[in-house]
Parts: structure tokens; sequence; C-alpha cells
């Protein structure tokens, strides 16, 4: 038999998820002001089972978002990576396949998708696909544009050897949507090789 604490301890999670837009992530320890661990713990499984909120990984739960085609559209990778990211305080940058995949190099999903990140070192599993973070070095993280910064990344990825000039191609007009100030930036700080692909979109 459910107590009525228990009952208010899931109104309280409910009501703070429902006061958000669909589709927001939440962290377990987001509901530490609803009542201790064990019991708001309880109340997620519970409002879980109940198809009220979505587990998408361990220790992170949503209200999924709604289509008229679709019906329930869980939380995307993206938005996932991004709340860790604030969260966390963190800088994330995506690496290999998820890089190329984003900059429209690649049509292939990667069943593990690796970020870069000054954070804590974690994996987080969501359905099939594995999100694996790992820490690196400040000088990794330090590209100010997110285009050009992903464009470095995904040419690591490719590497020197395998590149194509269909993908030098798409790299600079993707790369000539990035500010001029954080291209000439982020230009130094690429291998030589990149940096001569870069220089184009300049």
């Amino acid at each position: 038999m459910i107590k009525y604490m228990d009952y208010t301890v899931e109104n309280k999670i409910l009501k703070k998820m429902r006061q958000n837009r669909r589709g927001k992530i939440f962290f377990a320890n987001d509901f530490a002001a609803c009542g201790n661990i064990k019991a708001c713990n309880k109340a997620l499984e519970r409002l879980t089972k109940q198809e009220k909120i979505v587990r998408v990984s361990r220790g992170i739960y949503a209200i999924p978002q709604k289509s008229k085609w679709f019906g329930k559209i869980n939380p995307s990778f993206d938005s996932i990576v991004a709340a860790i990211a604030k969260r966390d305080k963190a800088k994330i940058i995506p690496t290999g396949l998820s890089a190329e995949n984003l900059l429209g190099l690649s049509t292939q999903v990667p069943m593990k998708a690796v970020y870069l990140t000054d954070g804590m070192p974690r994996t987080v599993r969501v359905g099939d696909l594995t999100l694996k973070f790992k820490k690196t070095a400040p000088k990794n993280l330090a590209a100010k544009g997110k285009i050009s910064g992903l464009a470095i990344q995904a040419l690591k990825s490719i590497r020197k050897e395998r590149i194509t000039d269909a993908d030098i191609e798409k790299i600079v007009a993707v790369l000539k949507k990035e500010k001029p100030q954080h291209l000439a930036h982020d230009i130094t700080l690429a291998p030589e090789w990149i940096k001569i692909i870069m220089r184009k979109a300049l």
C-alpha cells in the first residue's frame, strides 16, 4: 500500500516537471527538495511505470514531447548531452563519427558516441546507444566556434590519408557559416594539414 507521503512526493516531482517544457531533461538530484532520496527514487520509479514520465537513462528523466504523427518523442541525444554539460558546468564537444554526422560528412549513426569534456568522465546508456564522456586537456576544448570546433574533430576522425575532395568541399562550405573571428582563432589550434583545409573557408 502506498503511503500518503509517497503520493505527495510523486505530486511534487510531477508538478516540478510539468512547470517546464516537455522534453526537458531532469536528473534525480533535481528533486532533492521533494523528499528524501529513497522516497524520490521510489516516486520516480512509479511515475515511470505509470508512463507519466520516461526514464531516459539511469538517473535521467523527462516528460516526452508529443507528436500528432509519431506519438511520444523521447529527448534527443543532443539535449541529453547539453543538459549534462549545463549541470556539470563543463565544456563538451563531439568527436569521431558523431562530429562527422553533425557536419553531414557521414550518415552512419554510431552506437557509441564519444565526447571530450573537462568535466567528470562517465558513460551514459540511452537505449542501445552509449554516450562516453572522456576527460581531455583544456587545449582540446579551446575552440571558440561550434562549427570550427566540430570540423577539427571530424577531420581528425576521417584522417589525412582518407580525406576526399568531396569531404573537403563539404567542410569548407559548412565552415563558411562560422564567425570569421572564431574561425581565424580555431585554425591556430588545428594540426597543419587541417589548417590548410580550414583556411579555404576564410
